[in-house]
């Protein structure tokens, strides 16, 4: 049961049940192992190769795909407002368009300022990136063959072949007209004749399930358009889902027989559901997962009968989530079944599934999160956090015993790699934290201890101290701050501070490894991450407690972080500055409103910050099932009050604001650009206003800036598109905050 943002399954149900990549996008673990290539990738997103997930966090108790974490609104891709068939422009498009354009023709302009120092940043992360060692692409190993992607291409190779020299190219994306498409997923035949490859396009949410028959000269068999997950049933049936506007709620079987169909085998009629499809570790089984924000709905598909109709496991039942593994004719169920609401493993017989039947393996400890969970021949291994630090529970299903690790205390996340075989004797992962490229790690069943893998050091000295701290919030509550900075800084009270916030969906803030957060960890920044109530870090209980009729909590929460952290010494308002990305925007955003003078300066990344329209408009493809995530304004005026209460464009005033820097991509069809465009002309106009009023010397205006990107979907740009977008931010910011320390070019600011 691994889970990423590729492989929908449970860890994407786990974050929180209603997903979507992971803020995640940019930020998730597919990006991490991608990074350290020697052969620069074409995407940073690392292919799903087993149902492991090595896509970009990033990522709630609700439905289940990682890139659904973001709260994504609208049809269109160019031009949110749809245009009536056959007729002409209407004054809107057109009023829309010239906004656009003005708004490209501004950064142009704006953006010349910032030129010198993005370009000394951006050449700084290629340095380190260079650095960086290769920890080699996630593999497939079935028998003596092994499968693994580099650089846009599947190479098959043996296994004794390390290296891969001897490898054969089975599909190369640039060859077969896929350049503008990454690979996402790849799912290899029980008898390895066929392979289903997974490519997403760059630009759009659109993907395609590319199958070809392996051989000497491997041949294109079929292509399937609009799918989003898929797995193989038996050596020559496959069962997928279709995508149609961001919703998934079909499922087919096709054939690869002498009389080749495709036939529909399951539609979820519920709107607030999405439908994927995962395979159990024993290959005995696929499961087809229906799963709103807040319920699960499991079928089976007996991989020896592909074609008999699926066997439900347990009716939907309002506010029960599982998921369901496989082992010795008996179903292991990952469930918020029974008190309390959190996460436990359960098990019953496959004949007799219902939940009347389930009987207890083992309960989670009040306040901790269960990220991942595997399962093996023998034994079942738990990824947990508790308390910010990060646990391996291993259950013994021979001895009936639970065996607790402590993973290192500087470790902020894990990741399994890729295609553990079922049988195997250890378990390989990795560890992580925003400043510590991946080390790996292995878990030895038979010796029952934890190693450390001799791999190349990075050449990269810090001397980076990690500090824990707890925010007391306005109800009381006691709320977790992730801190990192340099322990030769002296005077933190004068060093610039980056908040990091997220707080939506059941999710966990991204805490992979990026090189800019070293580079700045080197330039004397302090990074705070603040686990807000909304997200998931303590459990679907710290979720429901930030979500619809509680999302000011996670607004009190952040507020009394950015206090806190002041408070102790970490910087001061004038050099703090917030970083926020999809929905972590409508907090972010509420806290300008609120309380401006807390920070300087603000960089988001494709934010939600109009929430009200977008969840009045339910012909957008989300926002019926985001409404467990915000509530329905249409159905409940106290819900409506409430969302305007908070959200970001409802509450801009005449004020002193903060500096902003937005980017927004065009074929953004999670956040749309229409709200993005108002929500920056109306803050425009508010600072004008302060500023008019107010015309003091030295009290200048703010900057509200809009990069708006042609390329790119949500939160997902390239390799190269994402070194340019965080270069651009960095450089905005050490302009607001006055920073000009890059090594090298110590001088004052221009």
């Amino acid at each position: 049961m691994k889970v990423g943002a590729s492989r929908v399954g449970l860890r994407n149900l786990l974050q929180g049940l209603s997903f979507s990549v992971k803020y995640y996008c940019k930020h998730n673990h597919l990006q991490t192992a991608c990074l350290y290539s020697k052969i620069k990738p074409q995407k940073c997103h690392i292919l799903d190769c087993s149902g492991s997930t090595y896509t970009h966090q990033t990522l709630p108790p609700g439905s289940i795909l990682p890139w659904r974490f973001f709260s994504c609104k609208e049809e269109g891709t160019k031009i949110p407002f749809k245009r009536k068939q056959n007729t002409s422009i209407t004054t809107s498009e057109l009023l829309y368009e010239d906004l656009l354009k003005s708004e490209q023709e501004n950064w142009n302009d704006i953006s010349l300022r910032y030129k010198a120092m993005t370009k000394r940043i951006k050449e700084k992360l290629e340095e380190l990136h260079k650095c960086m060692f290769n920890l080699g692409s996630p593999r497939i190993r079935l028998g003596e063959n092994v499968y693994f992607e580099e650089n846009g291409c599947i190479f098959l190779s043996k296994a004794d072949d390390v290296d891969g020299e001897n490898a054969d190219i089975l599909f190369n994306m640039e060859d077969l007209g896929f350049s503008d498409s990454f690979i996402q997923r790849i799912r290899i035949s029980p008898d390895q004749r066929y392979m289903a490859i997974g490519l997403k396009s760059e630009n759009s949410e659109e993907a395609a399930c590319v199958v070809m028959k392996i051989g000497h000269f491997p041949v294109v068999e079929k292509v399937i358009p609009s799918v989003f997950s898929f797995e193989w049933a038996t050596n020559d049936v496959l069962y997928y889902t279709s995508l149609k506007n961001l919703r998934c709620q079909n499922v087919f079987m096709t054939t690869f027989t002498h009389q080749k169909h495709t036939e529909l085998v399951y539609t979820e009629q519920d709107a607030r559901f999405f439908v994927d499809i995962n395979c159990t570790k024993d290959r005995c089984f696929l499961t087809i997962n229906s799963n709103s924000k807040t319920t699960s709905e499991v079928w089976l598909v007996d991989c020896r009968h592909p074609s008999k109709l699926p066997a439900l496991v347990q009716a939907r039942t309002k506010g029960l989530i599982y998921h369901i593994e496989h082992r010795n004719d008996e179903l292991y169920i990952l469930t918020t079944y029974g008190e309390p609401a959190e996460y436990k493993l359960m098990k019953a017989p496959v004949t007799s599934s219902g939940m009347e039947n389930w009987q207890l393996v083992y309960a989670l400890e009040e306040k901790t999160k269960l990220v991942d969970l595997e399962m093996f021949s023998d034994h079942c291994i738990m990824f947990l956090k508790n308390a910010g630090h990060l646990y391996l529970n291993v259950i013994s299903f021979v001895s009936h015993s639970v065996q607790s690790i402590k993973l290192p205390t500087w470790a902020c996340e894990f990741e399994l790699e890729s295609h553990p075989e079922y049988t195997t004797s250890t378990c390989y992962f990795q560890l992580t934290s925003p400043v510590h490229p991946p080390k790996r790690f292995a878990y030895s069943f038979k010796e029952n201890n934890l190693i450390e893998q001799a791999v190349q050091e990075v050449p990269i000295i810090t001397n980076c101290h990690t500090t824990r701290l707890l925010a007391k919030s306005k109800d009381e509550t006691l709320v977790p701050i992730t801190v990192f900075h340099n322990m030769n800084s002296k005077e933190l009270h004068r060093k610039p501070l980056l908040v990091h916030v997220y707080g939506a969906y059941g999710i966990d803030l991204n805490m992979s490894f990026k090189e800019e957060k070293l580079m700045l960890i080197e330039e004397g920044w302090i990074l705070a991450y603040c686990h807000v109530r909304g997200g998931g870090e303590l459990g679907l209980s710290w979720h429901k407690d930030g979500c619809h009729h509680n999302k000011l909590k996670g607004l009190h929460d952040l507020k009394a972080c950015i206090v806190l952290l002041h408070q102790l010494g970490f910087s001061q308002p004038k050099y703090t500055a917030v970083a926020a990305a999809s929905a972590g925007g409508v907090l972010a955003g509420a806290l300008c409103n609120t309380d401006p003078e807390l920070i300087r300066a603000m960089v988001l990344q494709a934010p939600f910050v109009d929430v009200l329209n977008t969840m009045m408009k339910t012909h957008l493809p989300l926002t019926i099932e985001e409404q467990e995530e915000w509530g329905n304004p249409l159905a409940d005026e106290k819900c409506m009050e409430y969302i305007k209460s908070y959200c970001p464009y409802q509450n801009i005033k005449t004020q002193r604001y903060p500096s902003v820097f937005i980017t927004a991509y065009e074929n953004d069809q999670r956040v749309p650009l229409s709200g993005v465009l108002r929500y920056v002309q109306k803050l425009r106009k508010a600072t004008l206003d302060h500023g008019n009023r107010t015309s003091k010397k030295g009290n200048n205006t703010p900057n509200i800036i809009l990069d708006i990107q042609a390329n790119g979907s949500h939160c997902d740009p390239s390799w190269e598109d994402s070194l340019d977008e965080v270069a651009r931010h960095l450089a905005f910011l050490n302009k607001e905050l006055e920073v000009c320390n890059l090594q090298h070019h110590k001088k004052s600011c221009q």
